[in-house]
């Protein structure tokens, strides 16, 4: 057996940068690292040498580098994922939020943090954590329950088994989700004898996982039984590539679609099937006509609350669900019609099943009312009112051509983006709502502007999740991958404020005016962004953020434009109900009449 000498940390950087996808690419196109004590001796040494061979890309925040690899993957359809590496100690526990996030949303990452010394002579080292009763524990054992996949590489010979089995994970379409190789510094640094075998490029191919003869011929039955049956289109339907046969399969048998927040844009907004958002920020024909399916198909949906209404839109007991998933928990979910299967493989299968069932389309007047809602709140206001979310948004579309992005994550604006974007092409709207995670916008963005840098990305964010997390914006410009960020400021959280008076409260401690206080907040983030090397302007109003956009829209660098906003103003049309507790004791009068609402609204849902 021929062999080759090389350290842990060597071994790692040349097999990932051997494996390939079935399209030929990389899988592993590269690694985010910030360096400590950690890793900086073994990961650094061998990442160095590898070049543009295994590319690094250094990041401000152990988080946010995380965050703009997980944002490359669900932008490349889980079809590539990056490693991240950082130290021991605070730079590992950084990134459990991000791992959380993949975890949640099913998409592929690859974590190496360093750990302490398999050896343990130096022990306490540096940001090591003892636990007085298990000496083996260190703070990388916090991903466990966040990764799909968890290791610790003890010695240089784990990896033979540890990263082929790594690469299994990420590419498998069950098991997709985060991975942690939990690197032991000192054995990063161990040499050993390898197999030459063991760097030979490899394929990994994706499965599409075919249903069941039984389970499909039960939802075939159960479709051609239907009268008002609809879709759910959920993210399975882009990591699937499904997205043109469901416009076929849609239009062929007269089935409306609607579009959980990891699905929108997987069917053109302008499909006549196409009823937009579901569910509590859903559009009002979408919410419609699930009030009166007779059979909800979920495709590749985890019908998480905000798609569902905390259930309460599809209540009624005489309702079927068919569940169309490659997970076993999310095709079982709430006594559903399992049919376990990818999603384009499931819809080819389906229609070759159904003979010339076609279902009668609903009122075409549906979603020409709620287009006219639409039109109405993102139209620019008359006057000199502080904008909306929805009018700002509406500036937005109009600024942006077909193939552009918009990229958002937390707070007001997604409820917003989900019922009012209007996407034309796949992967155009760029939501992650599955751990809405504040401080993701920015460092998402420019995953995805790596992943589709031929396209226009925008980031919209608003002023509570730019100061959760903005550094990475300062790498969108070292690393040439400009951004549109539009910073919406509403003085402070303005959506849980809405939330929070919606349950009888008093506005407090989510609005800066309204929070704690000596000195008046007076944030100037058009400065802000400016040190660090974007181009920065506020606008104010409407009007002069179109023109804003137009400027960005030439620029060679990411361009930041701050508006001031209404944190009050929010789109009445559409939506549902959602299930937040009100407290049943409260001196509050408001509390108490929201907790009558609330007891009546869940007494219905479980009616």
């Amino acid at each position: 057996m021929t062999t080759i000498r090389l350290t842990a940390a060597q071994a790692m950087v040349r097999f990932l940068a051997a494996q390939r996808n079935d399209a030929g690419e990389p899988l592993i196109p590269g690694c985010w690292a910030i360096f400590g004590h950690g890793n900086v001796a073994g990961l650094g040494e061998a990442l160095q040498a590898a070049g543009d061979a295994f590319p690094t890309w250094r990041g401000h925040n152990e988080q946010g580098m995380a965050h703009a690899a997980i944002a490359y993957a669900k932008a490349r359809n889980r079809a590539q994922a990056m490693m991240v590496t950082s130290s021991i100690g605070p730079g590992a526990t950084n990134m459990v939020t991000a791992a959380a996030l993949a975890h949640v949303n099913r998409l592929p990452v690859l974590f190496v943090p360093g750990d302490v010394f398999a050896g343990r002579m130096p022990d306490p080292v540096l940001q090591q954590v003892e636990d007085f009763a298990d000496a083996t524990v260190s703070v990388n054992d916090c991903f466990r329950p966040v990764s799909r996949y968890f290791d610790r590489i003890q010695r240089p010979e784990h990896l033979l088994s540890a990263l082929p089995r790594a690469m299994s994970v990420l590419t498998d379409p069950v098991e997709c989700g985060p991975v942690t190789l939990a690197f032991c510094q000192d054995v990063q640094a161990e040499a050993f004898d390898w197999p030459q075998a063991f760097f030979d490029e490899r394929v990994w191919h994706r499965r599409r996982p075919r249903a069941d003869r039984a389970e499909l011929r039960r939802a075939a039955e159960a479709i051609r039984a239907a009268k008002r049956p609809l879709i759910v289109a959920g993210g399975g339907v882009l990591y699937s590539q499904a997205q043109d046969v469901l416009a076929d399969f849609a239009s062929n048998r007269g089935i409306p679609v609607a579009e959980t927040q990891s699905g929108k844009s997987a069917l053109r907004h302008d499909h006549p099937l196409n009823l937009g958002s579901i569910g509590v920020t859903g559009s009002s024909a979408a919410n419609a006509v699930a009030a009166e399916a007779d059979l909800v198909i979920g495709l590749g949906t985890r019908f998480q609350d905000f798609t569902t209404g905390s259930w309460a839109l599809f209540r009624d007991p005489d309702r079927r669900i068919l569940s169309v998933n490659v997970t076993p928990l999310d095709a079982a979910k709430h006594g559903a019609m399992p049919l376990l299967a990818d999603a384009r493989s499931a819809l080819e299968d389906l229609d070759a099943s159904l003979g010339d069932y076609c279902a009668t389309p609903p009122d075409a007047s549906l979603k020409a009312e709620w287009l006219a809602a639409v039109e109405a709140a993102t139209a620019a206001p008359a006057g000199n009112a502080l904008p909306s979310d929805a009018q700002v948004i509406g500036a937005v579309q109009r600024g942006l051509d077909e193939e552009g992005i918009v990229v958002c994550a937390a707070g007001g604006l997604p409820g917003e983006l989900h019922k009012l974007w209007r996407a034309s092409r796949p992967n155009g709207y760029h939501l992650e709502y599955g751990f809405s995670t504040m401080g993701y916008e920015i460092a998402g963005g420019l995953g995805v502007k790596m992943a589709h840098p031929d396209r226009e990305v925008a980031v919209m964010v608003g002023d509570g999740s730019y100061m959760m997390m903005n550094s990475e914006l300062a790498t969108s410009v070292m690393l040439g991958r400009k951004l549109i960020v539009v910073l919406l400021d509403n003085r402070g959280f303005g959506c849980i404020n809405r939330l929070q008076m919606a349950t009888g409260g008093e506005s407090f401690n989510n609005l800066l005016d309204t929070a704690r206080h000596e000195v008046p907040a007076d944030i100037d983030f058009a400065a802000h962004a400016a040190s660090m090397g974007a181009i920065s302007e506020k606008v104010d109003g409407i009007a002069a953020l179109e023109e804003a956009l137009a400027r960005a829209r030439t620029s060679a660098r990411s361009h930041v434009i701050v508006i001031d906003t209404d944190p009050l103003a929010t789109t009445d049309a559409g939506g549902h109900w959602w299930d937040v507790a009100v407290p049943e004791v409260s001196a509050r009068s408001e509390v108490r009449a929201a907790r009558t609402g609330y007891e009546a609204a869940v007494k219905q849902r479980n009616s």
